[in-house]
């Protein structure tokens, strides 16, 4: 079984206490939807649908589950965390009244955790915590200073433990299964939607318990769009086609991604893919543990244009990957941190042209002398 036990949620919760103190904050709140779940799941594991939720945590006392009106045994049935408050903030996007539900306010949490007064609160998912849930905070908590704490709880989801590193090594492997499986019965003519069914069948018949992203199948003009979504496109022969395919298992995602094609692809094509998958291959060269992560973005850069390839260049070269595709942190010119054992990165090598575009996707585990590899079976040219 691919699952993050109890023991290591409440560690989770014990280490951002720690971190709350030395921050100076009285208590955090912790906000998800059910787009982007990932850091109420990673200390509660619950995961909401349709509403949204947050965990109040304490710098003393107990951290209390936030959910929406319609959630209590869902969230009962699933929460690590048992203290648990239905608050109307939190209610799906419709906005219904739910007339007859009690419902509980922020001086109601604060007082379950047992932590006494709060002087001082951050939030964390800063970016996503809707502005009704702040009007309330100000309302219902007045004087009491609000502050974005994301530095205070991103660093903990950096490094992966063993059992978070076991269940992406295993999301990678249904994901390289859906790959190989719509190699096989991919066929010109099939549109782009039709694609993603058979890694949609695949990804839930091997043990994915859901999507690790929105899954990309897109084709010719389209594939120069660094992000994008199948339609009804029916894919033909003679022009690249992008995979992006990726499995979540037990809360972590994986992705993998490579362009293919029926027959040959025009030259230009052809030599751009196969100098995308040098790049991706030159990235993993570069990195190791304690190396500056804004070290392995430089030198990237200088080696594409060295190569003569800077003008097709969009980003990269890597941005991490755990219970989200995407998440923090990205490594770019201007990070200020250096990499760690068991960091986990997406090495995301994307290129494109006016009219075509492809990206090579893998995931590596940083390692003292190199990284891991938990993808690698399609780092290479397909011509079907």
């Amino acid at each position: 079984m691919y699952a993050i036990q109890k023991l290591e949620y409440y560690n989770r919760i014990a280490k951002f206490q720690q971190n709350l103190k030395e921050a100076g904050l009285d208590a955090a709140l912790v906000h998800a939807n059910e787009a982007d779940f990932a850091n109420v799941r990673y200390l509660s594991e619950y995961w909401p649908t349709f509403e949204a939720a947050a965990v109040f945590v304490p710098a003393n006392g107990k951290p209390v589950l936030i959910i929406g009106p319609e959630s209590e045994n869902y969230a009962r049935g699933r929460s690590v965390i048992p203290d648990i408050c239905k608050m109307i903030e939190y209610r799906e996007f419709a906005e219904p009244n739910y007339p007859g539900i009690p419902v509980a306010h922020y001086p109601d949490v604060i007082k379950m955790s047992g932590c006494g007064s709060v002087k001082k609160l951050g939030i964390v998912s800063y970016a996503i915590t809707p502005l009704q849930v702040m009007d309330s905070l100000k309302r219902e908590l007045p004087g009491v200073e609000i502050v974005k704490a994301d530095h205070v709880f991103f660093p903990l989801r950096y490094v992966k433990t063993e059992t978070e590193l076991d269940c992406m090594r295993r999301a990678f492997e249904i994901s390289e299964i859906a790959v190989d499986a719509i190699l096989n019965e991919m066929k010109p003519g099939m549109t782009e939607f039709q694609v993603i069914g058979i890694a949609q069948r695949e990804i839930y018949k091997h043990g994915g318990e859901y999507e690790g992203h929105a899954l990309y199948c897109f084709s010719g003009p389209r594939t120069n769009n660094a992000i994008c979504r199948p339609i009804d496109k029916k894919i033909k022969a003679n022009e690249i086609i992008q995979l992006n395919i990726g499995a979540r298992v037990g809360g972590y995602s994986s992705s993998v991604g490579l362009p293919v094609s029926f027959g040959k692809l025009p030259e230009n094509q052809r030599r751009l893919a196969e100098f995308g998958l040098q790049a991706h291959i030159k990235t993993m060269d570069l990195m190791s543990a304690g190396k500056a992560a804004s070290a392995v973005v430089k030198e990237y850069e200088e080696w594409v244009k060295a190569q003569g390839f800077g003008q097709f260049m969009l980003y990269g070269p890597c941005h991490s990957i755990g219970m989200m595709e995407v998440e923090q942190p990205w490594m770019e010119s201007t990070s200020t941190f250096d990499l760690e054992e068991n960091m986990t990165f997406q090495v995301d090598t994307f290129f494109a042209e006016k009219d075509f575009g492809l990206r090579w996707e893998n995931g590596v585990i940083v390692k003292k002398y190199g990284v891991e590899r938990m993808s690698s079976k399609f780092m290479k040219m397909i011509e079907l």
